[in-house]
């Protein structure tokens, strides 16, 4: 894992596209969007019903990797608000057994904004934690560090005549994007207007890998 600097505090960039924060032991995610599919099938468009539990499986894989003390969730953790209830037995167990062996938060977001307590840990609309702000969408103008998800930014190119996608964070010295952690997601190019309207000028995609971290400028 490489540490990068963020508005005074040491991060990592994992390449699974979550955060992790060592000096508090903390890993944070973005976007799960648990149960999109769920969602889907109410309004007829039928989807493979495994999201949830191919999410819930690479966060699992991921915690018992890093073995973090909290777990932050940075919004739009549910595709909608009632989307806890809908879990599968064995998703609901996955989920279960991560919010009760350390203490979980959920910031809410666009799609979850109602979300209740029926899966475990505690829900916050935005929390300001050692001198950094954890929200779901960055706010323009915010003038202290931010971490934010919301925009599911990805890093396209054209490598060796291919044309790539590769979930990114996005950052300046003010903000910092995280990418989508949920399975069934899309994403937003890293320089699209919206995402460089929230974040300001002097952006960079930032790419991990496992034994280093690649930084691509974005054009305003």
């Amino acid at each position: 894992m490489v540490r990068f600097s963020f508005a005074g505090h040491d991060l990592v960039a994992l390449r699974e596209g979550a955060l992790f924060w060592p000096a508090r032991d903390a890993l944070l995610v973005a976007d799960l969007h648990l149960e999109k599919a769920s969602w889907f099938a109410r309004g007829g468009q039928m989807l493979p019903p495994y999201d949830s539990i191919a999410t819930l499986a690479d966060l699992t894989a991921l915690v018992e990797r890093i073995a973090p003390a909290e777990i932050w969730c940075l919004g739009d953790s549910f595709h909608d608000s009632e989307g806890c209830t809908r879990l599968p037995e064995r998703a609901r167990a996955m989920l279960g057994t991560l919010t009760t062996r350390r203490r979980w938060v959920w910031i809410t977001g666009n799609h979850d904004a109602a979300l209740v307590d029926h899966c475990g840990g505690e829900i916050m609309d935005e929390a300001e934690v050692e001198g950094l702000v954890l929200r779901h969408e960055a706010v323009p103008g915010e003038t202290r560090p931010e971490l934010s998800g919301h925009f599911h930014p990805k890093l396209r190119m054209t490598l060796r005549g291919r044309r790539v996608a590769r979930r990114c964070f996005v950052a300046t010295g003010t903000k910092l994007i995280l990418p989508a952690f949920g399975a069934l997601t899309g994403g937003l190019d890293a320089d699209h207007p919206e995402i460089l309207r929230a974040v300001g000028v002097g952006a960079e995609a930032l790419v991990p890998l496992d034994d280093r971290l690649l930084r691509f400028p974005i054009a305003a």
